[in-house]
């Protein structure tokens, strides 16, 4: 097991959109009460809430809002009384999104479709045509340009399978980065890090991975501060970025090559078999990497037992089974 795995005593703080929990906080005095994100993911985060629209001071219930677009610029407005709140949100989402530095998140979800939240393809107004959905809700828009490496997602999409795995693998990996920088980190503490990061980082971007070795390898001759953000930028870029069928095929094939000594040509085909099968959409991932979890332990590879794409996130959550 990695020495970087969640600390207990460090809780992982997500911020959400307030309405995801339940609370009677929109316009119409109703909420979007997200079920999978308290009742599974809330046994594993700790929930820091925000309601843009009510934090900067509009009631509940309230007319509807939107984004428009005046002459290139957008807007968000309340049509039916013909309120423009642009200016005081834009002011208030930079002071909010500032003040959730003290908070130390390692994820956010947003609520999609939101003039002030959504983070994507959100309703844009202009004159009396069909709206276009390539807008991006005001607290959105200031929370990724303050947070860039921050895993963010929308609520929505949360419900893909795939997706679901790569946020909260991305949430696990951001909040083993701060446990790493937390502490007086060294060089070695980094290189140690990214040793047992290389299969998950293989399994999103081998690209990246190459790059992150190069930082690493140029590491004593960089200032701390540079290093750090240099290497955090880049980890999270990789993360983002989907693993691909393909490529967890790659990654499991390179775990096989730890075994070749140790198994018979029975169990070699065995495993081949199930990888095959996964690499061609007959079975999940968790499949394969039940039978070679099995083999790590019995055959005592520590390499392996290092290795966090065997445990990217708590095996309760059962991410695998669906990917």
């Amino acid at each position: 097991m990695s020495d970087f795995q969640a600390d207990p005593q460090e809780p992982i703080r997500i911020g959400i959109s307030e309405c995801l929990l339940g609370h009677k906080v929109r316009f119409d005095g109703g909420h979007k009460h997200d079920h999978y994100l308290t009742d599974t993911l809330g046994q594993y985060f700790q929930w820091v809430h925000v309601c843009p629209e009510v934090e900067v001071g509009l009631t509940i219930p309230r007319p509807n809002s939107r984004l428009e677009s005046h002459d290139g610029d957008i807007h968000m407005v309340m049509p039916k009384i013909e309120r423009d709140l642009t200016r005081e949100m834009r002011a208030f989402c930079k002071s909010r999104v500032s003040a959730l530095v003290k908070e130390k998140l390692c994820g956010y979800l947003l609520k999609k479709n939101s003039p002030s939240c959504g983070m994507e393809r959100v309703k844009v107004y202009q004159g009396q045509g069909a709206p276009r959905r390539n807008g991006r809700g005001l607290y959105a828009e200031a929370l990724l340009a303050r947070f860039p490496n921050l895993p963010v997602e929308e609520e929505g999409r949360m419900h893909d399978p795939g997706l679901r795995d790569n946020w909260v693998t991305r949430v696990f990996a951001y909040h083993r980065l701060r446990m790493l920088w937390k502490k007086g980190w060294s060089v070695s503490d980094l290189v140690r890090f990214h040793t047992v990061h290389k299969l998950l980082l293989m399994a999103h971007s081998p690209k990246d991975y190459r790059e992150l070795g190069r930082i690493v390898a140029g590491a004593k001759g960089m200032k701390r501060c540079e290093l750090q953000a240099g290497y955090q930028t880049q980890f999270m870029a990789a993360l983002s970025k989907m693993a691909t069928r393909a490529k967890n095929t790659n990654v499991l094939q390179h775990i096989m090559g730890f075994f070749k000594k140790d198994l018979d040509k029975a169990a070699k085909k065995e495993l081949l078999v199930h990888i095959q099968d996964y690499h061609q959409g007959l079975v999940p991932l968790v499949v394969p990497l039940t039978l070679i979890a099995h083999y790590v332990r019995i055959l005592e590879v520590d390499y392996l037992k290092d290795q966090v794409y065997l445990n990217p996130h708590p095996k309760e959550l059962a991410l695998r089974n669906s990917v």
